[in-house]
């Protein structure tokens, strides 16, 4: 699969995550204070969408390793769309209702970048027995 493909289903899964996080939190919502329902329907949606890149965007297997660093892909692009915002609404004047829109926009390469370093990395192969004598 080309990288362009790649890129593509990224952007599609982002949208499902999107949806997904936004569907969980507004059900959660009805039982959880609003932080709480925020940080359920986080999680909630970040493995699901660690699962459909795994399968639908890269085609690898799923591994605990790979789960386990998946979280950073939210992280780079938590700092990326926090640092857009800021960039376009303080420095360029932009519309503070539209700049988070165009950050994320922005995000999506550099994110996507990451993702796949993660996702494709290869697994470190079992380190052989030592041994005694």
């Amino acid at each position: 699969m080309t990288v362009k493909a790649q890129l593509v289903r990224f952007a599609l899964v982002g949208a499902v995550n999107t949806g997904t996080y936004y569907g969980c939190y507004l059900v959660l919502l009805r039982w959880l204070p609003y932080i709480a329902a925020h940080v359920a329907a986080f999680g909630l949606s970040m493995t699901g969408s660690f699962f459909l890149n795994s399968y639908f965007t890269y085609r690898t297997r799923p591994t605990w390793r790979k789960f386990l660093l998946f979280p950073l892909t939210n992280a780079a692009n938590f700092v990326i769309t926090t640092g857009g915002v800021y960039l376009l609404v303080d420095l360029a004047g932009f519309s503070s209702r539209y700049a988070p829109l165009v950050a994320a926009a922005a995000a999506i390469p550099i994110t996507f970048v990451v993702s796949r370093t993660i996702m494709l990395r290869p697994d470190a192969p079992p380190k052989q027995a030592e041994r005694v004598g």
